[in-house]
């Protein structure tokens, strides 16, 4: 089993041999045999162990065994308690989850203060086939067949290689000595139904079961790639992406075929449902202004785009506005700018950059102010002598609508001297008898 041990930890790239590694040790037989392995192979390796307090004293004999095997290793053990019934219930969530929320949170603390490379936990072969049915009884896409991947960021898998029988098989040959979950033989947990009631008696149908389902788990993951690669061709001809969004062109999604199945596929990495995602495809050629939410992210349908954004203080205008004084060097709430004062001469090259704004000094008011726009604000725009709505001038330049509403003003007296990172108001444009200029560097 060492051989193999090795062999699939290269095969995968999971780590080097000298990159620190996090072994969560649950004190059971599938973790107690990887520890050895680790040890055996003579990787390095530290060791964490979650008591959940879950099974009264079982749970901390469990804690006491896990500390005695790191001690005889040798090597560093980070050990914590949990409340996890309590968290359960104060976060509305099932236990097996709250433990799951606790464990993770708690190794990605570890992670990053002890600077390991990954997380590795002893799921094997028998666990990927019950998640795959888990996931079947649920309800999931494609992604939810392809099965426990070996690596994924910061969490490897490397006992994937082997089924429960041949590990159990290697502790009683070697010795290891195991802990026996109690809970393991609750037929209350779901997975716990499919390990003693499903798969046994799929093993009576085929005697090779776990063979034959392993091997069309990994074909479905062979199948998942291509898909991967076919969207990442899809997003390059039909999206873009910005600092804090994406977008769809309509035109494109249009001729694709099966819609619903392209639309799911396409949006559910920003957390989409494919009931929502049902809608978006039916309503692509609705009216503009239309919007989706799911609970990370709005998609807007905005004339030939549709514009993802996440939730949350991105685009939210803040209340009133803010007063930026004639002393302040720079402003760094809600945005970033940057204001230097610099004198005109002949050969002075005025700036074309959106992000920057120069002023005629003699014609700006302080104390300046920054706000969102609202409806009927007009300003006259550089190169032009009279007032124009703004709604007309996001029309007229095709702003999103969410480029509006993240469109910020800053105002001088009672005019709009930019329209930040798009436009100055003409009067404050630079003349020839400019003599000083205030530059605005929008830093964001």
């Amino acid at each position: 089993m060492l051989g193999q041990f090795k062999q699939y930890i290269s095969s995968f790239r999971l780590f080097s041999p000298e990159e620190p590694v996090l072994l969560a040790i649950s004190g059971g037989v599938d973790s107690m045999v990887m520890a050895e392995l680790y040890h055996r192979a003579g990787l390095n390796f530290a060791i964490a162990h979650c008591n959940f307090n879950l099974r009264g004293s079982e749970s901390n004999q469990d804690e006491a065994f896990v500390t005695s095997m790191a001690e005889t290793y040798k090597v560093r053990f980070f050990v914590r308690q949990f409340k996890t019934r309590e968290y359960a219930g104060f976060n509305k969530m099932s236990v097996q989850m709250a433990a799951r929320t606790l464990r993770y949170e708690w190794f990605d603390e570890l992670v990053q203060a002890e600077g390991f490379k990954a997380v590795a936990t002893a799921h094997h072969l028998d666990d990927q086939i019950e998640t795959f049915f888990i996931n079947v009884l649920r309800g999931t896409g494609i992604g939810g067949l392809h099965g426990i991947l070996p690596n994924r960021t910061r969490i490897v898998h490397p006992m994937m290689f082997a089924f429960r029988r041949q590990i159990e098989e290697f502790a009683g040959d070697e010795a290891i000595s195991y802990r026996e979950d109690s809970s393991n033989r609750s037929s209350k947990y779901v997975r716990n139904k499919i390990r003693h009631d499903l798969v046994p008696l799929l093993g009576e149908i085929n005697p090779e079961f776990r063979k034959t389902i392993t091997s069309t788990i990994d074909r479905m993951r062979e199948t998942e790639m291509l898909l991967h690669n076919h969207l990442e061709a899809v997003w390059n001809k039909s999206g873009t992406f910005g600092k804090d969004y994406a977008t769809l062109k309509i035109s494109e999604l249009l001729n694709l075929r099966p819609l619903e199945v392209y639309m799911y596929e396409l949006l559910q990495p920003f957390n989409f449902n494919r009931s929502v995602t049902d809608e978006v495809a039916a309503g692509l050629e609705d009216i503009s202004g239309k919007q989706y939410f799911s609970q990370t992210h709005r998609l807007v349908k905005d004339r030939e785009l549709l514009l993802i954004t996440a939730l949350g203080p991105v685009g939210v205008p803040p209340a009133g506005e803010i007063v930026i004084d004639e002393e302040n060097p720079e402003l760094k709430k809600p945005i970033q700018l940057r204001f230097t004062y610099i004198e005109n001469h002949p050969g002075l090259a005025v700036s074309k950059s959106g992000n920057i704004a120069m002023l005629d000094v003699s014609g700006i008011e302080w104390p300046l102010r920054l706000r969102k726009w609202k409806e009927g604000d007009t300003f006259v725009p550089y190169g032009m002598t009279s007032h124009k709505k703004l709604s007309d001038f996001f029309i007229d330049n095709k702003f999103s609508i969410v480029e509006k509403e993240n469109a910020w003003l800053l105002i001088s007296g009672n005019e709009i001297a930019w329209l930040v990172g798009h436009r100055i108001g003409n009067a404050f444009r630079i003349k020839n008898e400019t003599k000083r200029i205030l530059k605005i560097e929008w830093l964001d």
